[in-house]
């Protein structure tokens, strides 16, 4: 079964929604948030960034920034930029970018489910990422961060969403090409009909967001042990998400670009590739953008080309080994090219589909990178297969677009 639970969510007031918004915390580096937010003292991000209304010069982990976010948070409560819910409800979140559509359930998915793998993973956690988490969540005793989360789809719940969609939505906005829509679900029978529903759901799995569900993780923990009278319904076993179906999910592709050839010429480099691929010649990057599993696009002194995988090269009896990131890591990266740890090495960078493939192109031809590969999108279907095999995916396999907005719904641990 899932649990999941309706909360009193602390929100914006509808007529400053579009000021506070803002993307999440992990897709804008401090410079790019603090231009951002400049001019707008609502925006959220002086909350999930809040190193941005310091110096430059503070260290973003340092114990500054994250007492500076808390103070915000509570200014922003104070002087009623967003106000807590009076009962515990469920929201309906819609997404439309271009002709995709998603719909998911803003909830509470319990902590304990998660501990006990009912919540499944498919990504390792860095250290220093998941103790910035625990940081940002216990100095400001909120949950700010949806974890993004999925389950396979029912037909009852879309129902019920869709019902729900029926009634005129809190919020409706537009920002970066995305339309945001949410609907607060207040009407107890259907909060029932929900909880009932998910509790039929076998498993739910982690998306995006391993280091904000770990933290909560660390946090239960935490005020678990500190708490003599835990009774298990406190706010802290509790962490805040949003659920979408399987059936409507939209993973992109997310690529690759390498500083150098790691000694190779490039003729050497091409023969050596050939040996693991096959190799042919693509006459721009929409002719090279692979168009199925085990293809890839390589970009190298100013041309494209299309590799495909030689059928030796893995294990396609593997979740994992038969991924295109493995194929190409296992096959080219780490024996060609010296990449051994994709987590740590600087002479690798990561590429989120939605720049396009034009970005790749940009990267190699201003000098600083040598080569590109264009990959084609992990999909939801080999994810979950490894989060049930209990398996981990590698590093960057997935881009998940459209990213949530920040600041709709936070989830507080003082409630």
């Amino acid at each position: 079964m899932a649990l999941v639970k309706p909360f009193r969510g602390l929100r914006p007031n509808p007529e400053l929604v579009d000021a506070v918004a803002a993307p999440p915390y992990d897709v804008l580096n401090s410079a790019e948030a603090r231009e951002l937010a400049t001019g707008n003292p609502h925006s959220f991000l002086h909350v999930n960034k809040p190193e941005i209304d310091l110096d430059p010069d503070v260290n973003v982990y340092d114990e500054k920034v994250y007492q500076k976010g808390a103070d915000n948070l509570r200014k922003m409560i104070a002087d009623g930029t967003v106000r807590q819910d009076d009962s515990e409800c469920f929201y309906v979140y819609k997404q439309i970018m271009g002709a995709h559509s998603q719909v998911g359930l803003v909830a509470n998915a319990s902590v304990a489910e998660y501990e006990n793998d009912k919540i499944k993973k498919h990504e390792f956690t860095r250290p220093e990422k998941e103790d910035d988490r625990v940081k940002h969540i216990d100095y400001q005793n909120a949950q700010v961060g949806p974890v993004f989360l999925t389950y396979r789809a029912s037909e009852a719940i879309d129902a019920l969403t869709n019902q729900v969609m029926g009634n005129a939505p809190v919020y409706d906005l537009e920002s970066d090409g995305v339309r945001h829509t949410l609907w607060v679900v207040d009407d107890a029978a259907v909060i029932a009909e929900l909880e009932n529903e998910f509790a039929k759901i076998d498993a739910l799995y982690v998306a995006d967001g391993h280091h904000r569900s770990a933290a909560a993780m660390r946090i239960k923990q935490m005020r678990e042990k500190a708490n003599a009278g835990h009774t298990g319904e406190e706010p802290y076993n509790y962490f805040l998400t949003v659920i979408f179906p399987d059936n409507q999910m939209q993973i992109l592709d997310y690529n690759r670009v390498v500083k150098d050839l790691n000694g190779h010429s490039k003729e050497a480099f091409l023969a050596a590739v050939s040996e693991k691929f096959e190799i042919s010649p693509a006459a721009d990057l929409n002719a090279a953008k692979p168009a199925q599993t085990h293809q890839f696009g390589m970009y190298l002194d100013g041309s494209w080309h299309q590799l495909t995988a030689k059928p030796a090269g893995y294990d396609d009896n593997d979740p994992v080994k038969r991924l295109d990131v493995s194929i190409l890591q296992e096959n080219l990266l780490s024996p060609l090219l010296g990449i051994e740890n994709p987590r740590k090495d600087k002479r690798i960078d990561f590429v989120g589909g939605i720049r396009g493939l034009g970005e790749l192109e940009k990267r190699v031809n201003s000098g600083e990178w040598a080569v590109a590969f264009a990959m084609y999108p992990t999909s939801i279907t080999e994810l979950i297969d490894i989060a049930d095999a209990g398996e981990v995916m590698p590093p960057k396999s997935t881009w998940f677009e459209p990213k949530l907005k920040t600041g709709l719904v936070v989830h507080l641990l003082d409630d």
